[in-house]
């Protein structure tokens, strides 16, 4: 009893670090996609080397809410 409680903790952990994954994959691309297509005239990477606080409080955003929206899709 015990291992199959154990063995179903691990396959659910294990999906959980999958969705994750993937949700930070889909969310680096939305913010390369929003980067190319929306904010032409801004380079987020040179704003971000450069000590741009305004524009990783953006990009953190993007990512956040992208992760948040696939994380529900997947799991609903």
């Amino acid at each position: 009893m015990e291992s199959e409680f154990f063995i179903a903790t691990l396959f659910n952990l294990g999906i959980n670090l999958l969705y994750t994954l993937l949700a930070l994959i889909v969310g680096v691309i939305a913010l390369k996609f929003v980067d190319r297509q929306l904010l032409k005239n801004v380079d987020i990477e040179k704003q971000l080397q450069s000590g741009n606080i305004a524009v990783a409080i953006f990009a953190s955003t993007i990512l956040l809410f992208v992760a948040v929206i696939v994380s529900f899709g997947l799991k609903g």
